[in-house]
């Protein structure tokens, strides 16, 4: 009995020890659970404050790409080209004219956020040189080097984040030395400095224009005091509707105020020509490949006639041009076009149909159409439009559309006939001395061939046949040619 009491003594000590081991393991583990859990909590909060900070970095990187993206932002491209042209010509005085023009262009284009700023500037070099004896003013002249092209651009709704592109309207301001064109181009085509404003109002597009000539671009008027140099302020304003799929109506106003001086001074004549252009027509797709253009114009103001200096003539004149032409779906490209010109003249202008001295009869109504847009009438006849009926029929293809060296070859043609709207006024070829109505007709042949990417080679060759109301007969002819080399 006392062994049995001894041994169960013994397993109660056991039992005790072994208990107390296990009490002292809990203690022990809950006396470190405080710090282990700072240490986590400490560990988890410093990952989540870096993640936060990663969050606000992206978000913020967005932004800034969003307002700034730099690399993605920034557009800058550059280049030019050399050319270099032989012009041989008979101009109605003299037979025989040579000269050569090389030139050098260089351009830079920078375009930023996404196109809501853009930057253009092109500067032009060029030398032009006359056989001795062959010159119109000098033997050989340098003009330039000279910006003739200089724009900033900046789409307000882009650059101020007004609207978005898909909205119904959008306005852009263009400021700087750039070419202007309202209509076809009929009554206003002329590089100028100035401001012109583009807004589009869903399927309506207004154009705002407040201009100023180029010094050195050569003058309307002829006569000496001003022939070289012209001042001229312009404002227009222009509306087309653009919710047709092939038709642009368009209808447009434009004001000529002359600012132009006299060098030198001519107190007998007083030159100043101020116009204004009221024109309405319509461009676009007739049938498929079949392009159309229209334009009619009627020019009022006031104009100073032959030998006046204190009063002024009021200007009634008109004009219109309407073309057609067909692109035909072959390989070769053939293409037809045909176009009738307009432009009134006045009776008693018979020494010129844009100048002001031999100009307008005094006390008379001045109805020569004088405008200041661009039209090829031939290059040996070279006729300004006033006072004239010009038909037009043209021809071109590329003659080898499955050979290499030659897909990109064209040649083609252009016709012209010439007749008077009055058969006693003026017209802007002084050698025209007859008063006889048939001014004559043209053949111009021209081939123009692009041999690589970078280089292309031009030949124009035109000869203009003087029809009754020239004294001299003889056929002129007119042929340039030469390369340009583009980088």
């Amino acid at each position: 009995m006392q062994r049995h009491l001894q041994r169960k003594a013994a397993v109660n000590t056991k039992r005790a020890s072994r208990m107390q081991r296990h009490l002292l393991f809990v203690l022990v583990a809950c006396s470190g659970l405080p710090l282990a859990s700072a240490t986590a909590q400490s560990t988890t909060a410093g990952e989540s404050f870096l993640r936060q900070q990663r969050v606000v970095d992206e978000k913020l990187h967005q932004e800034r790409m969003e307002i700034a993206p730099l690399a993605e932002m920034l557009h800058f491209n550059w280049g030019g080209w050399l050319e270099y042209y032989l012009f041989h010509f008979d101009d109605g005085v003299q037979k025989s004219r040579f000269a050569q023009r090389p030139s050098l262009v260089l351009w830079t284009h920078l375009s930023a956020d996404n196109g809501a700023h853009e930057l253009f500037v092109r500067m032009r070099l060029r030398y032009s040189w006359f056989r001795p004896g062959d010159e119109l003013d000098r033997q050989e002249d340098w003009w330039g080097p000279n910006f003739d092209r200089a724009w900033y651009q900046i789409d307000i709704g882009k650059a101020f984040r007004l609207m978005r592109p898909s909205d119904p309207y959008q306005l852009k301001a263009r400021i700087g030395r750039q070419p202007v064109l309202f209509g076809t181009g009929y009554a206003l085509d002329l590089p100028m400095d100035a401001v012109q404003l583009d807004a589009r109002l869903c399927h309506l597009r207004l154009l705002g224009l407040f201009g100023r000539s180029i010094g050195s671009t050569p003058n309307i008027d002829r006569s000496e005091p001003v022939d070289s140099h012209m001042h001229r302020l312009f404002y227009g304003v222009q509306a087309a509707w653009e919710g047709w799929q092939r038709h642009v109506p368009f209808a447009y106003a434009i004001w000529n105020d002359d600012k132009t001086d006299e060098r030198p001074k001519d107190w007998r004549q007083n030159y100043s020509y101020d116009s204004a252009y009221f024109g309405l027509g319509s461009r676009g797709e007739a049938v498929r490949n079949l392009t159309y253009w229209a334009e009619a114009v009627f020019e009022t103001g006031r104009s100073y006639g032959n030998g006046q200096f204190l009063r002024r003539d009021r200007i009634e004149a008109w004009g219109w041009d309407v073309g057609l032409e067909y692109l035909f779906d072959l390989p070769w490209r053939p293409r037809l076009a045909a176009e009738y010109l307009f432009a009134s003249g006045d009776p008693d202008r018979q020494g010129s149909p844009t100048s002001a001295a031999g100009g307008n009869s005094v006390g008379t109504r001045d109805t020569s159409f004088v405008a200041f847009g661009f039209r090829d009438t031939g290059i040996a006849a070279g006729l300004f439009p006033s006072n004239l009926h010009i038909f037009k029929f043209a021809a071109s293809c590329t003659p080898f559309p499955q050979i290499e060296f030659l897909h990109n070859l064209e040649i083609g043609t252009n016709w012209f006939i010439y007749a008077k709207n009055r058969q006693r006024g003026a017209i802007s070829d002084f050698t025209a001395d007859r008063r006889e109505p048939f001014v004559g007709w043209e053949m111009d042949y021209f081939v123009n061939w692009r041999l690589s990417s970078d280089l292309s080679w031009t030949t124009r060759w035109g000869v203009f046949f003087p029809g009754d109301a020239y004294s001299d007969r003889g056929a002129r002819n007119f042929i340039f040619t030469g390369l340009t080399w583009s980088f």
